[in-house]
């Protein structure tokens, strides 16, 4: 019973901590704020749920039926961490050279609508921003690999399951409570935590990168390439 526990609390930390860095969701935050500019609160507060189902539903999608997709397609995961590596260096290299990292149209209040909420709740302000290529690739790979020997595997399903509620949960209150984040910063101290995690989320691209050319490389040797 012990080591049941013990296992389970090692895949719930062991999910977090693979998923939450390239998250990050008070990085994420006053991109969220950004992209709200000219809503209510209580339209801010609905939107910020919306992105946090929103998110735990993709992460569930990715991590238990991500590799069956990946099967009927003939996709190897190698090339999903090569894919998915590049587009988040992409876009993190494209923040990183913008005089703005996050500049957009500010919708009046008037035009904030429940359809329009709707429209934003999952693009962009779920995917890809709080959802990228990099964590649908983490997610993946951690469904391919979260077997643990002498384990019930329902019990392995269901701390991975409470690991990406409580990830959502993370991006829902970090969302919730932009404002005060941006508040607290003010604008060179916003500027200076989004420029910190444009470099931060280029750095893991290049990790995804390399773990799918590693994969790649690997495969070849095994073939006798």
């Amino acid at each position: 019973m012990q080591f049941h526990l013990l296992a389970f609390v090692k895949t719930v930390f062991f999910v977090l901590a693979a998923l939450l860095p390239i998250m990050n969701p008070p990085g994420n935050a006053p991109i969220f704020h950004s992209l709200t500019a000219g809503a209510s609160d209580a339209t801010r507060n609905a939107l910020a749920w919306r992105v946090a189902v929103n998110t735990f539903i993709l992460l569930v999608a990715g991590m238990f039926i991500g590799t069956h997709v990946l099967a009927f397609f003939g996709i190897s995961l190698p090339v999903v961490k090569v894919a998915g590596g590049l587009l988040v260096i992409a876009t993190a290299w494209k923040l990183l050279n913008t005089e703005e990292v996050q500049k957009v149209e500010t919708i009046p209040g008037s035009l904030w609508t429940k359809e329009l909420a709707s429209k934003k709740a999952f693009y962009p302000l779920t995917f890809p921003f709080t959802v990228g290529p990099g964590s649908i690739s983490v997610a993946i790979t951690l469904g391919a690999g979260l077997r643990i020997p002498q384990v019930p595997v329902i019990l392995t399903l269901v701390a991975a399951i409470v690991a990406l509620a409580l990830a959502s949960a993370a991006v829902y209150f970090s969302n919730r409570f932009a404002g005060v984040l941006v508040r607290l910063l003010g604008d060179t101290g916003t500027t200076v935590m989004l420029r910190m995690y444009s470099f931060i989320l280029l750095c893991i691209g290049v990790q995804i990168l390399w773990d799918g050319v590693g994969g790649l490389l690997l495969q070849l040797h095994t073939a006798g390439l």
